[in-house]
């Protein structure tokens, strides 16, 4: 099976089925430790409740009829001896205690025949409040024999012959505690062996419908995603809102549009390259075909030229040289800004100086076709925050192609007007104005209105304009009608001094 075939990774059910198996392993360890930890202290408990009056009976039955003191106020171990005998009778894990009112052990029988070292002392706090409650409280007691341990029990206080102390009898003594963990382990394998079985078999089904269930919605992002790999541009996961993994669905749904977005944006890049690579060969074909036709005709009329004709020649091989100069300069600046590789350095710097200079600059020009050039400016000092140098480059050339698209004897203005915090620049020509149609397009590469006026410019001076407005976040606004002219407006933050 291929790649693309699956509809889900092998090592995320691995994963999941190894997860949830260990999940019930654990629970039901749980299970079993709990329920045999509930079931024996309920069984002591049972026990207890159930003998809890066994020492008042020992002190009302036995010690009526004789003292477990001796005259010489020994114990009496002849009346244990028989008070053991009786009470193994019915139940050989008890073990009688005699102690005096501060807990001391007094005598046991067990204790003679004890190898071990037993306790010598048994707290009295568990005993008074077993007391207290009449044995109506689960309570465990010091176990003699077993220091570290702690046993059920029944005690009862007595007073013979002005002395005062406690029966204590622990209900589960030794051998009980062997029995008792006999029984309690062969409890527990049975138990085990059967929650076991049942937890294989629950955890079988349970497993198979919950993976399932879990991993619904990831299938169905996967089939989306595989389908989407394979070429299903347009496919996208329906109502990932209703998906468990609501996020995951969000952002590939997101993240495909974006993938969608970008190849558009990459085609219609394709499709403007190559539109720019035709109409620079195109453009540089040109000069280039005019240059090598005049260099040409120096070249083998050189000698039957006059002076006035080998000097136009050379002025017309030197305009075609700095067509071909403009030429690439636009384009290397065009590069740069298509590539965002060109970071503007905003700082504070005076438009209207800026100004000044540039109506200076392209008076020469303006004058070789009769056209007025002003500049429209209030007598306070407007300052903005911009790049100087990328600020420049956009007012030159929107002056050039005012210039360029007015008759002769036409005015143009570059005038500056402060708005609230913002400085508005407006260049405006009397020219041939842009047609209603056309004026979405004006900033696009190669665009051009007037397609005789093609020899006049490059088309990219507009493209430049605005690849600047865009690194200022800012935006350049066309007002045009045709043969009355045409006002580019944009605006720059003002400085605040």
């Amino acid at each position: 099976m291929s790649t693309t075939e699956k509809t889900l990774t092998p090592k995320l059910v691995k994963k999941l089925w190894v997860a949830f198996i260990l999940l019930v392993l654990l629970m039901g360890s749980s299970y079993i430790f709990i329920t045999g930890y509930l079931t024996n202290k309920h069984n002591q408990a049972i026990t207890q409740r159930v003998n809890a009056n066994v020492a008042e009976h020992v002190i009302q039955e036995k010690f009526q009829d004789a003292s477990p003191f001796l005259a010489d106020g020994s114990v009496n171990k002849a009346l244990f001896g028989d008070l053991m005998h009786d009470m193994m009778a019915v139940n050989r894990s008890i073990e009688v205690y005699l102690l005096n009112k501060a807990g001391e052990i007094q005598y046991s029988v067990v204790l003679e025949h004890n190898e071990n070292e037993p306790a010598k002392h048994v707290s009295l706090a568990p005993i008074n409040e077993f007391i207290r409650n009449d044995g109506a409280t689960f309570v465990l007691g010091d176990d003699p024999l077993n220091p570290e341990e702690q046993k059920i029990f029944s005690a009862a206080p007595f007073n013979v012959d002005g002395k005062e102390g406690f029966i204590y009898i622990i209900l589960a003594g030794k051998e009980f505690q062997l029995i008792s963990d006999n029984l309690l382990g062969q409890y527990f394998t049975k138990l085990g062996v059967g929650a076991t079985l049942l937890t294989m078999l629950f955890a079988a089904l349970i497993g198979i419908l919950s993976i399932w269930f879990l991993t619904k919605n990831l299938r169905l992002i996967t089939q989306t995603v595989r389908k989407f790999q394979e070429g299903d541009l347009d496919i996208r996961i329906p109502n990932p809102e209703a998906s468990d993994i609501e996020v995951f669905a969000h952002s590939f749904n997101e993240m495909a549009d974006t993938i969608v977005d970008n190849m558009d944006k990459m085609k219609s890049v394709d499709t403007l390259r190559r539109e720019l690579i035709a109409n620079v060969s195109h453009d540089l074909r040109t000069p280039l075909a005019i240059l090598k036709g005049y260099v040409e005709t120096l070249q083998i009329k050189r000698d039957s030229l006059s002076e006035e004709q080998k000097q136009e020649y050379l002025r017309i091989t030197h305009d075609n040289i700095d067509k071909l100069s403009n030429l690439i300069n636009q384009l290397f600046d065009y590069s740069k800004l298509e590539a965002e590789q060109v970071t503007p350095i905003k700082e504070p710097f005076s438009i209207t100086e800026l100004s000044h200079d540039l109506i200076a600059k392209f008076k020469v020009l303006a004058a070789q076709k009769s056209i007025t050039l002003n500049l429209d400016n209030p007598e306070a000092n407007c300052m903005v925050f911009a790049d100087v140098s990328l600020v420049e480059r956009a007012l030159q050339n929107l002056i050039e192609n005012a210039i360029k698209y007015t008759e002769k004897g036409g005015k143009v203005t570059l005038s500056l007007l402060k708005k609230g915090k913002n400085i508005e620049i407006n260049i405006t020509d009397t020219g041939t104005g842009i047609p209603v149609n056309e004026q979405p397009f004006i900033f696009d590469r190669y665009k051009q209105v007037d397609k005789s006026a093609k020899k006049q410019g490059y088309g990219l001076g507009l493209a430049i304009v605005k690849k600047i407005m865009d690194l200022h976040d800012t935006t350049i606004t066309v007002l045009s009608k045709p043969k009355e002219g045409s006002s580019f407006i944009f605006n720059l933050p003002a400085y605040q001094l």
